[in-house]
């Protein structure tokens, strides 16, 4: 067992030099060659994980990734901090609470357009009031529905 374990630590150390990467990982990775000796361990481990992804992706999963990462760049600081504070939060949700929500996801997007607006409408006519006993209310029914199940 022992020798086991290793083993497989010297193929993870080994994998950090950047020699030791295959050509395909090298290529996408090229613009890390110059500092890839002070990048810190975690770091080239997450960069070879997504070199890997990448690579097992056909064309059009490469397209999107391009897509979106454009659209993460064009995004302000501001927009992209409240974006990863959110995913912060959303991964300290419970796989249920995660399930409710994308339930509520579903529910919301097969709405059409126009009943999405008129939602929208309905909820910004309200007093500051109104709106703050809304949200109170929708919370008040989400832990009665967590409670029940």
């Amino acid at each position: 067992m022992a020798v086991v374990a290793v083993c497989a630590a010297s193929l993870s150390a080994n994998a950090q030099e950047w020699s030791s990467l295959s050509e395909e990982q090298q290529q996408v990775l090229s613009r890390f060659e110059s500092r890839w000796d002070s990048l810190s361990e975690a770091r080239r481990n997450r960069l070879v994980t997504g070199a890997e992804r990448w690579l097992s992706m056909d064309a059009d999963e490469r397209e999107t990734v391009r897509e979106r990462f454009t659209r993460w760049q064009s995004l302000s600081d501001e927009r992209r901090t409240i974006l990863l504070e959110r995913l912060r939060q959303l991964r300290e949700l419970t796989p249920d609470q995660r399930d409710q929500l994308r339930q509520r996801l579903r529910r919301l997007n097969s709405l059409t357009p126009e009943e999405r607006q008129a939602l929208r409408d309905r909820f910004r006519a309200l007093s500051p009031e109104q709106r703050r006993e809304a949200l109170q209310r929708m919370r008040d029914n989400a832990r009665k529905r967590r409670r029940r199940n």
